[in-house]
């Protein structure tokens, strides 16, 4: 629905406001250019702190480091176009090597530290690497690589904590080489490509622009109303789009990021009271592990994402915290599509995404291809200001995955009398764990290559941590007999081929599948036969059948 509507819906009016101050902006030309603003204008004000190991860089020092950084690759062949992996946990060398890469005119290729040797082996030939930036702890995937592309020797493996045979990265920076912009990086140049599961089986890469991840991360600025948002809690592991979005968008505020090692439900709490964090992205489970007290009262939050949660969780958190709680919608393809807005609160007891963000808009369409009514499901497509680019090499995906331009989200939607959607369900088959999208196919095909196997049917299970955990229904060659077949050889074989968050929490016998008229597994009966999905499946995690 566009935000030109004569609605006088408060959401509206202040979404309305929000993309008018946006449009007034100068926007800066590069990440890099960001960067040098910020410092700039903030100095010695810490930008980013790694709270757990006490370490602290300001603005200035990170543009400075981001320089010198930018000055040893370029002097090591890493040209503007360049595609270089990182591989790294969150250390500050993360940000400051993205901030280079971004510098550069590079780009980025973000690498799940959980991959195995088989997955950087699709990953960084089908991305083109040319070189790779990662951590002495992640180098035997690396070393385990049976593809390993030719331009990637050990001269451009630069590694933390490493050396011979491949690049030091502290030596890097000891070189302390002066940084100075061979060639202009524009908003349009390519930032990153950002790969995300599909339902082929094979992850994509999202071809995003600078001008994407500004938009993204001053939309959300913007957009929460943050005036008193100084002290920010990121926890997720940086190779995901959200902190990095997140840091982008505090260092727009002129606040400090926080930043965790990883996330800890039991710490949670204390390190949201402790740091007087005013925002975070608030798990839902996390509500769930402290019970209301007193203690409630000394934090100092102001907003979260509060992504998915029910009515009554957005409710709770609010009266508890004296905090805005708002969901919203989005996608590493589109960036930000829909924000909940601080006003909406006539709409907080929906399970609602919002109205469209600042510079998109959205449809829902039938498979016929017309509008839907409102309260009529169909899938939500999104347009705008510098969504994807396209997946990298992959025009098959280009072609599925756009109405003219329109991209398809794949999910299903209703909207209501007043322009506020919610979704109802998914088209594509996926399982979205924590902050990853894993293709049910991807699982399936590796599961499938046991002998003992004939067909395998992965799907979701609802989880209130992870949102969802992943479910293997699997059918048996005829004459293998259940209890014959070694549960332990499936996972092991799993861990072999897979990251360890794509590995089946649940796994499942069954004689036959229900099917379609053509005969494919149908898996939304599949789900529906069992009120608990959970039920007369094995356990990995607690090791039982339940």
């Amino acid at each position: 629905m566009s935000l030109n509507s004569a609605t006088i819906d408060p959401g509206i009016a202040e979404m309305q406001g929000v993309a008018e101050k946006l449009a007034a902006l100068d926007f800066p030309a590069s990440i890099g250019a960001f960067v040098a603003e910020r410092a700039a204008t903030m100095g010695d004000a810490p930008a980013a702190i790694w709270f757990e190991d006490e370490i602290s860089l300001s603005y200035a020092e990170l543009d400075k480091r981001s320089d010198t950084m930018a000055a040893a690759l370029l002097a090591r062949g890493i040209r503007k176009g360049a595609h270089v992996a990182l591989m790294m946990p969150n250390v500050p060398e993360f940000v400051v090597s993205w901030f280079a890469l971004a510098k550069l005119g590079a780009v980025l290729v973000p690498t799940n530290n959980s991959y195995t040797s088989a997955e950087l082996d699709f990953l960084l030939n089908q991305s083109d690497a040319q070189a790779i930036i990662t951590d002495a702890a992640l180098l035997p995937a690396l070393e385990g690589m049976t593809k390993r592309p030719a331009v990637l020797d050990d001269a451009r493996v630069f590694v933390r904590g490493g050396g011979a045979p491949y690049v030091s990265i502290e030596e890097l920076m000891a070189e302390n080489r002066q940084w100075k912009a061979p060639w202009p990086v524009a908003p349009t140049d390519l930032m990153s490509l950002q790969y995300t599961s599909g339902t082929t089986g094979f992850p994509k890469g999202c071809m995003l622009s600078h001008d994407y991840w500004l938009l993204l991360a001053l939309s959300a600025a913007a957009g929460m109303g943050a005036d008193e948002v100084k002290r920010s809690l990121l926890w997720a592991p940086f190779f995901y789009m959200d902190p990095q979005w997140q840091l982008l968008m505090t260092m727009q505020l002129g606040g400090t990021a926080y930043i965790a090692r990883r996330m800890s439900l039991t710490r949670f709490f204390d390190w949201a009271r402790d740091l007087e964090i005013n925002y975070t992205y608030f798990p839902e489970a996390a509500l769930k592990t402290l019970p209301p007290s007193a203690a409630d009262a000394k934090m100092s939050l102001r907003y979260i994402n509060a992504f998915g949660w029910s009515p009554a969780s957005v409710k709770e958190a609010e009266e508890r915290f004296g905090v805005v709680a708002r969901d919203s919608f989005g996608m590493t393809e589109i960036g930000a599509g829909m924000m909940v807005p601080v006003a909406a609160t006539h709409k907080l007891d929906k399970r609602t995404c919002g109205i469209a963000a600042p510079f998109r808009e959205t449809r829902v369409v039938g498979e016929d291809g017309r509008e839907c009514a409102p309260g009529e499901p169909g899938e939500l497509q999104i347009r705008g200001r510098s969504i994807l680019q396209g997946y990298y090499k992959r025009p098959d995906a280009n072609a599925d995955s756009f109405d003219g331009d329109w991209f398809r989200t794949g999910d299903l939607f209703i909207r209501d009398e007043d322009g506020y959607l919610s979704i109802v369900g998914r088209i594509k088959d996926m399982v979205r764990r924590s902050s990853e999208n894993i293709s049910a196919r991807e699982v399936e095909a590796v599961l499938e290559e046991l002998p003992e196997v004939e067909e395998v049917a992965v799907v979701p299970v609802p989880d209130p941590l992870r949102k969802e955990e992943v479910k293997a229904y699997i059918k048996l060659k005829p004459g293998v007999a259940r209890d014959g077949f070694s549960l332990d050889a499936l996972f092991e074989h799993s861990k072999g081929k897979l990251a360890a968050f794509k590995v089946p929490r649940y796994v499942a016998f069954i004689d036959d599948y229900p099917r379609t008229p053509s005969h494919k597994i149908a898996k939304q009966k599949l789900i529906a036969a069992s009120e608990d999905l959970r039920k007369d499946s094995f356990d990995r995690v607690e090791g039982v059948w339940r």
